[in-house]
């Protein structure tokens, strides 16, 4: 945390939870944390990837659906997840267009361990094309605790272009739930970077429809 102003980040978070609440939305706003590097090329530098799970879920109303065998079926089902079996996977019969609606209406899946080897043949390359594919679960995990890891998963990747942007929370979080998302989320993205900070050009914090506020 060395290089974050903890008093500026406070009056940041304060800034972008004020215009929320000023400019009242008919929907909830999440908080967005942008990242822009330097000193980084996209073509000779390896290309990183990485999830770390934030203590509060910044996404609570993420859809995610479970792709499952009987077991794990009649758990999403005792639950009220959307669930999936084998059969139903086999009944879009690898067609693109049904493929890619199904990657489209859910943020993401969990898989049963001895369901998830036979997606790519079930499905072909839609779900992992989408950046979707299935997590693992298995029988000795509860469902709706995995469901609810899933919803506190973030991910950061790097693609051709040196700005990464995820989501860290939404504008009902207090105050400290978001600052020790952002804060986290910050150190997990740092320790991924080839030179740490010095990887670092600039860091913004923003609302889906409010200002950026610059952290960093």
């Amino acid at each position: 945390m060395s290089k974050l102003n903890r008093d500026g980040l406070r009056e940041s978070i304060d800034a972008v939870l004020k215009h929320s609440t000023d400019k009242k939305r008919k929907f909830t706003e999440s908080v967005e944390l942008q990242i822009s590097l330097k000193n980084y090329d996209p073509q000779k530098d390896k290309r990183f990837a990485g999830t770390v799970k934030l203590r509060h879920t910044p996404k609570p109303k993420m859809k995610v659906c479970i792709l499952g065998d009987q077991v794990h079926c009649d758990q999403a089902k005792a639950n009220d997840i959307p669930h999936m079996s084998a059969d139903d996977l086999k009944k879009l019969n690898k067609d693109k267009k049904l493929v890619k609606k199904l990657a489209k209406k859910y943020d993401a899946f969990l898989a049963s361990e001895s369901l998830i080897k036979t997606i790519p043949r079930l499905l072909g390359p839609g779900l992992a094309k989408a950046g979707k594919f299935p997590s693992p679960i298995g029988h000795n995990e509860a469902i709706v605790g995995k469901v609810d890891d899933v919803r506190a998963t973030i991910k950061f990747q790097m693609k051709k272009v040196l700005c990464i942007s995820t989501c860290v929370g939404h504008v009902n979080m207090t105050a400290d739930e978001l600052y020790s998302n952002i804060t986290m989320s910050i150190n997990f993205l740092v320790s991924l970077l080839k030179k740490n900070w010095q990887n670092v050009r600039a860091l913004y914090i923003k609302s889906t429809m409010g200002p950026v506020q610059r952290i960093f």
